[in-house]
């Protein structure tokens, strides 16, 4: 009797395992993300490029051995940050075959959370795919999972030898400002629109343009950080993002959104929303894009009639009281209490 309980236990737990693992997330698109090892197995390939997305100061302190910089952080290097939009394809196909990017390289991009370069990561991963690029990858964890897993630094830049990269644009992973307008307007249907701002930002109460709030018929918010596995800070105790995606997490994140639909993200200015284009990408999303001038440009805009919800107009006295705040503070800090004039 004992020895049949013991089978009956034995079975049961197998089988509750055996569901637990087939009802576990998996990327529809794994090899989108590489790991240390892939990295280090493949870093003196001809056909692979690793590319540092942080700063050149800190890629000189030290970066995986061979990698290159581009000089910036990718948030700067492949992106204008002033008309936003991408007009000059020529521009890229020049940046990228001079460090040696041709059209059969993969490409593998990392930064780190010390430096906030995670969503640099995903810019280049966007912005290549935009071009057509097939080969582009995201190291899984970053420079922080290099050094976990054990793995040395350089501090000597590597260069590569210049290829020829010619684009092939996907226009469809590039979402324009009219397209968002037809969607709050409710021309245009069938479409998810994922907010990756906070939630503060969201609800207009974190303002960043002239105006605060989120796009009308925006489908769910998703803060970008969300999607990230977390540990809890010894300091604080508080869950702090790793720049680890793992399926269970970021599925769960998107589990209400229809992978058939045309699926667009948006932040402030079109960076934070690149780590949502690569998590849509992973998840199989059919038609994921990214909408580069985002709220920087559409809560900016006072002519062109975009509309609002949850609109919050920015207090300038507020700045201004800030900016007296602060000059009191400079004058405190150059002469302390006590000190003769």
């Amino acid at each position: 009797m004992r020895k049949s309980l013991v089978s009956v236990f034995v079975s049961g737990a197998f089988l509750l395992a055996f569901i637990g693992m087939a009802h576990a997330a998996q990327w529809a698109n794994p090899d989108l993300l590489v790991t240390p090892e892939m990295v280090e197995k493949n870093i003196t390939n001809p056909d692979w490029v690793v590319v540092d997305c942080r700063s050149l100061e800190d890629y000189a302190k030290g970066h995986i051995p061979g990698a290159i910089s581009l000089g910036k952080d990718r948030k700067k290097a492949l992106r204008d940050g002033t008309s936003r939009a991408f007009h000059d394809v020529s521009k890229y196909e020049k940046i990228l075959g001079k460090v040696g990017i041709g059209n059969n390289t993969h490409v593998v991009f990392y930064g780190d959370m010390k430096s906030e370069t995670v969503e640099s990561t995903t810019v280049g991963f966007w912005i290549l795919e935009y071009l057509g690029h097939d080969k582009a990858h995201v190291l899984n964890g970053g420079l922080d999972a290099w050094t976990k897993a054990g793995k040395k630094l350089d501090t000597q830049p590597t260069m590569k030898q210049p290829a020829t990269f010619k684009a092939k644009v996907v226009h469809s992973k590039f979402a324009t400002t009219d397209e968002i307008l037809k969607i709050a307007k409710g021309q245009k249907k069938d479409v998810q629109l994922i907010d990756a701002r906070t939630k503060k930002e969201n609800e207009g109460e974190d303002i960043r343009a002239l105006r605060g709030g989120h796009v009308p018929n925006t489908t769910v918010s998703i803060p970008h950080l969300d999607t990230f596995d977390k540990v809890k800070d010894p300091m604080t105790g508080k869950d702090k993002p790793t720049g680890f995606l793992s399926p269970d997490t970021v599925a769960k994140a998107y589990e209400k959104l229809d992978k058939s639909k045309r699926t667009i993200g948006y932040c402030q200015t079109g960076t934070r929303s690149t780590a949502t284009y690569l998590e849509l990408r992973l998840l199989g999303f059919k038609e994921p894009a990214n909408w580069d001038e985002s709220w920087i440009v559409w809560g900016s805009a006072l002519t062109k009639g975009y509309p609002i919800e949850n609109e919050q107009w920015i207090d300038l006295s507020r700045i201004d009281k800030l900016e007296k705040d602060m000059k009191k503070l400079k004058e405190k800090i150059e002469k302390p209490e006590g000190e003769k004039k």
